[in-house]
């Protein structure tokens, strides 16, 4: 079965994504020296920063699967196009577990160097002296809600929140978080991680609790939801993954709609059809932020991944793996999306239905849920 996401006109999301965040005219910053080299050290082009990179041979990297927004496309695209070495460590961490990595490793060789962290865990890596501030080259473009305004992070790219479906084992699949408390979905409802280390899964209860009365402001409608679900059975304890997926033992998935068209092919192979739906009465946008990390052993390498990411480059590759790159309205106009790029998003209406929480809000969700998701799902 064919996904169920529809194509998307050029012209109809680059308006969407523009409404949701403008950009601003600021002028880019120089890298800043809080943790490691200064502007003189790596350079303030793509050019100097990529000279300077190469002398130091490598990047350290984290928590980047291959079928993730296509992270394998862009990761090759690096390594090939900078001839630089960058290992991905524990590609399937958790946000959390990314801190915790760089909390163990501090001052070793092989600390991680950029993150990719949900939107709950930047104020904890600004707080923690984690973040670098650093603004690359394209500043200007990247649209207000997808940037700390002094330069600590950026979100290189945005998905929606969906329900997948194996529809070879649950050929009538869910549209609607309504529809996963039928008790036909028993034992297969899957969220991607735990919402208080996971940025995917901070999302699901995020988008839960909009399609039940909540908002920005009240995410314990979210937390009571899944509470019920775990109480009627529905809600299974197992991690979304490629191989969870393609071994069927994650029948319905809960998770960003940019991590399917990869898995796909590879599900199909396995004999399995996939189903992609955005639930309309939760819909929920959510970015990934990424920071240059201070004491960096590669500094230079480290800034010109994020380069990378922000670029043309990267960004077109997050479009080939059906995530929206924070730039999407730029590519538009400068002609370098086609069609075919444009058909693995989201449609329109859904992307023109998105906003972005505030900070303070994203960290009052994440307080309530580390108070209330033990007590009522956790541990029950």
């Amino acid at each position: 079965m064919r996904r169920t996401t529809l194509l998307a006109p050029l012209a109809l999301v680059a308006v969407a994504l523009t409404a949701c965040s403008p950009a601003t005219a600021e002028t880019p910053a120089s890298p800043a020296t809080a943790g490691g080299a200064s502007p003189a050290d790596c350079g303030t082009t793509i050019e100097e920063i990529a000279r300077a990179a190469a002398a130091e041979g490598s990047v350290n990297l984290i928590a980047l699967p291959d079928t993730w927004a296509n992270y394998g496309g862009i990761l090759a695209d690096f390594r090939d196009g900078y001839g630089l070495e960058a290992k991905v460590a524990n590609p399937d961490a958790s946000s959390a577990d990314e801190i915790t990595a760089i909390q163990t490793l501090r001052g070793q060789a092989d600390m991680p160097e950029v993150v990719d962290v949900g939107a709950s865990f930047t104020q904890q890596m600004i707080d923690e002296g984690y973040a670098e501030q650093y603004k690359p080259v394209v500043w200007d473009e990247i649209p207000d809600a997808l940037k700390d305004p002094e330069g600590h992070w950026v979100a290189a790219y945005y998905g929606v929140m969906a329900v997948a479906t194996n529809t070879t084992l649950v050929p009538q699949a869910p549209t609607s978080f309504a529809d996963l408390k039928d008790p036909a979905y028993r034992g297969m409802v899957t969220l991607n991680g735990d919402p208080r280390e996971a940025g995917a899964a901070f999302a699901a209860v995020m988008a839960a609790s909009l399609a039940n009365g909540g908002d920005f402001d009240d995410i314990l409608p979210g937390i009571e939801y899944f509470a019920e679900l775990k109480e009627i059975g529905n809600l299974q304890s197992i991690d979304v993954t490629e191989a969870t997926l393609v071994s069927g033992e994650v029948p319905i998935a809960l998770d960003w709609t940019y991590n399917f068209p990869a898995i796909e092919p590879i599900m199909q192979d396995a004999g399995f059809d996939i189903q992609v739906t955005v639930p309309q009465d939760g819909v929920y946008g959510g970015y990934y932020a990424q920071s240059v990390v201070t004491e960096a052993p590669h500094p230079c390498a480290a800034r010109l991944w994020l380069e990378h990411l922000v670029g043309d480059d990267g960004a077109l590759g997050y479009l080939a793996g059906g995530a929206i790159p924070a730039r999407y309205a730029a590519l538009v106009e400068a002609g370098l999306v086609d069609d075919e790029l444009a058909a693995n998003l989201p449609d329109a209406e859904t992307i023109e239905q998105i906003t972005f929480p505030t900070q303070d809000q994203i960290n009052a969700a994440k307080a309530t849920l580390a108070e209330q998701w033990g007590p009522l799902v956790a541990d029950r």
